[in-house]
């Protein structure tokens, strides 16, 4: 497993109790507050609206929970498309978006495996950090009115939710999510170009994993999607704590998926796991970047405004 950053456990574990203010929105894009809230319907409006309440002044300021159809005019565009009832209101122009110009298909990929279960001292395991995003993710798309559907990879696609637009398809994918438990090993690339054989025509996929596996399956099952003309975004979700390796002294890590373990002196193996992590990483982003794919490397300590914007700026270069 050269260059590949173990899969590791601490006997030492506690949890971060919440410091923000739970009045503020910004602190509902904090992890350790969204898991608070034991709905996942809820918890994935939160984030959607605490993030869409930061983009005043940005680019993305015509999105709404509700999502309007209109987008700002640029020349070339027909004036017979301008709403005036909306220039009126704001003096700005919009033209009228058609459906066949805003609809875009989706299909979210969670790696269900037990490595993901694990959390050294965040409340939310990567699990549940990609769940809560994944549930963000489903109900922003679905509120604009794009078909998404949903892969769950095992060793192969163990669940899927082919893609659906009406908004009646949400509670069904929530409910999918919710009674998902990570477990057992994933072969992330074999899913990739399963689902490659099911994504009909051409859409954004996105997937959601620690990645703690061999590159070159999951980069060929990348490849596969590409090659089907899909637009590709991959959240690489870890726990800070494999981001930092905050241990000290003796102790004892266990590969979740193997239950193998062993002790260890954390400060002499620090700067080779980090090494080898960056290592890692880099080959991942070096070859996503070769095929087009947007790679985005996020910890369980960061909100999840940074991945819903990295799926607007995606969705935005379709148009």
């Amino acid at each position: 497993m050269s260059g590949t950053p173990p899969k590791s456990s601490s006997q030492d574990k506690k949890g971060a109790a919440a410091k923000d203010n739970p009045r503020s929105m910004e602190s509902y894009l904090r992890p350790e507050v969204i898991q608070q809230v034991s709905r996942l319907d809820l918890r994935a409006r939160f984030i959607v609206e605490g993030f869409l309440s930061g983009l005043h002044g940005s680019p993305f300021q015509g999105f709404s929970v509700e999502f309007s159809e209109h987008r700002k005019y640029t020349p070339g565009d027909d004036i017979k498309d301008i709403d005036w009832n909306v220039y009126a209101k704001t003096e700005k122009y919009y033209v009228k978006k058609f459906k066949a110009e805003t609809t875009m298909q989706g299909w979210l990929v969670v790696d269900s495996s037990a490595s993901m279960g694990w959390t050294f001292r965040q409340e939310m395991t990567k699990f549940d950090y990609a769940i809560s995003l994944t549930a963000a993710l489903a109900y922003l798309m679905i509120y604009q009115q794009d078909p998404v559907g949903l892969a769950v990879c095992g060793k192969t696609i163990e669940r899927i939710l082919p893609p659906r637009a009406r908004r009646s398809h949400l509670p069904s994918m929530l409910s999918t999510l919710t009674n998902l438990k990570p477990h057992g090993e994933t072969d992330l690339g074999a899913c990739l170009i399963q689902l490659a054989g099911v994504a009909r025509g051409k859409g954004l996929v996105i997937v959601l994993s620690d990645l703690l596996t061999d590159i070159d399956p999951v980069i060929a099952g990348l490849h596969r999607l590409r090659h089907s003309g899909h637009e590709v975004i991959v959240f690489n979700i870890l726990d800070e704590a494999e981001t930092r390796f905050p241990f000290d002294g003796y102790c004892q890590f266990e590969d979740i998926e193997s239950a193998a373990t062993l002790t260890l002196e954390a400060k002499s193996i620090r700067q080779d796991y980090l090494d080898a992590l960056s290592a890692h990483q880099t080959r991942f982003k070096d070859e996503c970047h070769k095929a087009q794919i947007d790679f985005v490397p996020m910890d369980t300590s960061v909100n999840f405004g940074s991945a819903l914007l990295e799926y607007l700026q995606q969705r935005s270069r379709r148009f």
